[in-house]
């Protein structure tokens, strides 16, 4: 039998690397809490054109990345019923809709002049079931009828959506009818697709829920996975797990306001620093508004011209269809080109210059450190503005621990209300290598203290000290009475700092004997000292 594993692209996350990437969140929530960030959970598939729409079609993420797929066509019964009802409606003196109760295998329930009964059921297509669940409702129905009224006729009918033009009716050997009804009784198949990012569904669910109607800014968190077939490699993953914020609202609540901007790098400099992330490094640049960017990039693609058939295959393409992503290659042959390609900094307008030069102002006022790199742009055509990035040399050529901008227009380009905004996602995979690249195998994954009974009988004496233990906010590990000493040490040393026996001499007396892994040092240690003992430095 051949052994099934993770999806090519995908990972199982396992301890002790879990309590890295529970650290890592946990830290994400403090701190984004004092800025007075709430957290926002949305669907992890949404409607393709969000996508399309919201990122652009012409970027790698939408034409080649995303996990899309058809919802399937979805039939109306609603509407092969008022069609039938249209053309049937005069045959019938009562017609009694079952449908809505739920409790009812029939959809109509109709008596004609003569006080004749018909059950109607509408489907999709004809089906064993359909008519076998038909045909029972008539049964019992035709016996009832035979006790109130003999001459009363019972009949049903299935009727069904056909494509073909005039409609038929056919008769089964059970005296059920189907009837074919000609029309179009399907919604269109819906696509579906996976989030590869997830500002674009925070946007949609800020126009969906009216948050902008309150008039404030709304400050909000994530923290999820997405999903992009790329190339697996170190750091990235098909399935991969974002921590993001966005700040979005009315221009009324400040939303425009390069100060925004600052907040979040700050916010972004005191998140990293206080995970324990030094050296990390941060570039700014400016992309412009939406009337500067298209002067920009209609630049770049008559400077391309010549010059993209030089370059890498990726480059060749962005040319045409993104050429902001052009300056996103990292190939090193073709680092010299780009630089002799035009800057965005020369065509920006005033109002633009004067915004990115504001949240430079306040950077240097809050004493967070950053570089102006003309060259960074974001390829995701939501892009306005300041642009950012923070990246660290722990993690090789691809370094780019996070990275974000300000997106004015995504409201509108969503059919929403103006609703200025800038945000930032970060990879937690390549922030869990980074902290892991900094430390070892941190003690901190060990539990406090093993506890071993050194018999059966004093197992329930055992889970009642760890209890103790517990409550007292130490991580203990709970050992087994039938396992040897010896095992009992190899356990212990394995998973916790010290070991902590518990035999019949140290449950009548009270006196515990602990011992501590890393210096070797054993002592009895009063029971009621134990708690306070596990957390100082030494046992």
């Amino acid at each position: 039998m051949t052994l099934l594993k993770a999806v090519r692209g995908t990972r199982d996350l396992l301890p002790p690397e879990t309590e890295l990437w529970n650290r890592v969140e946990a830290t994400a929530r403090r701190v984004f809490a004092r800025y007075n960030f709430g957290e926002i959970r949305t669907p992890i598939f949404e409607d393709t054109q969000l996508f399309a729409r919201g990122v652009g079609e012409e970027t790698d993420i939408v034409s080649k990345e995303m996990y899309t797929w058809e919802d399937g066509e979805r039939f109306e019964k609603s509407l092969l019923i008022s069609k039938w009802l249209l053309a049937n409606r005069s045959n019938f003196v009562e017609v009694i809709d079952k449908s809505p109760s739920g409790t009812s295998f029939i959809d109509l329930e109709c008596k004609d002049h003569d006080g004749n009964l018909e059950y109607v059921i509408f489907a999709a297509r004809s089906s064993h079931d359909a008519l076998s669940g038909l045909a029972s409702a008539v049964v019992k129905e035709r016996a009832l009828s035979s006790e109130r009224r003999a001459n009363a006729k019972v009949t049903g009918r299935l009727v069904i959506s056909s494509p073909l033009p005039g409609g038929s009716e056919t008769t089964t050997k059970e005296g059920l009818v189907i009837e074919a009804v000609h029309g179009s009784f399907f919604k269109s198949s819906q696509s579906l697709t996976l989030r590869p990012e997830n500002t674009a569904g925070v946007v949609r669910a800020y126009i969906e829920h009216k948050l902008g109607e309150t008039g404030l800014l709304q400050k909000l968190y994530y923290i999820g996975p997405q999903f992009r077939r790329e190339r697996p490699q170190k750091g990235r993953y098909r399935q991969f797990w974002q921590i993001g914020a966005e700040v979005i609202g009315p221009p009324s609540a400040g939303s425009e306001s390069p100060l925004r901007d600052a907040e979040v790098l700050e916010m972004l400099a005191s998140f990293l620093d206080e995970l324990g992330i030094t050296g990390w490094s941060l570039a700014l640049n400016s992309v412009g508004s939406a009337t500067d960017r298209p002067r920009y990039i209609a630049a770049l693609r008559e400077a391309l011209k010549d010059k993209a058939p030089q370059m890498c295959a990726d480059c060749q393409r962005r040319a045409e269809t993104n050429p902001l992503r052009v300056l996103d290659c990292k190939v090193p042959e073709d680092q010299p080109i780009i630089e002799t390609l035009p800057r965005i900094a020369d065509y920006l307008d005033d109002e633009s210059k004067a915004h990115f030069a504001a949240v430079l102002v306040a950077l240097d006022a809050c004493g967070v450190k950053y570089e102006v790199n003309p060259r960074l742009v974001r390829g995701l055509d939501y892009y306005t503005r300041t642009t950012f990035e923070f990246t660290h040399g722990g993690l090789g050529a691809q370094n780019a621990l996070l990275g974000g901008g300000r997106y004015d227009g995504l409201s509108e380009m969503l059919g929403g209300p103006k609703a200025p905004g800038i945000g930032f996602a970060m990879g937690l995979d390549r922030l869990v290598l980074t902290l892991q690249a900094a430390q070892s195998e941190s003690a901190a994954a060990l539990a406090d203290a093993y506890i071993a009974p050194l018999s059966d009988v004093l197992n329930a004496p055992a889970l009642e000290l760890a209890r103790e233990l517990r409550c007292a906010g130490l991580k203990i590990e709970l050992g087994d009475g039938s396992f040897r000493l010896k095992k009992s040490f190899e356990i212990g040393n394995k998973v916790a700092r010290a070991i902590v026996l518990l035999g019949e001499d140290e449950q009548r007396s009270g006196i515990l004997t602990v011992k501590d892994f890393a210096s070797g040092e054993q002592r009895k240690v009063p029971r009621g000292e134990l708690a306070g003992a596990l957390k100082g430095p030494e046992i």
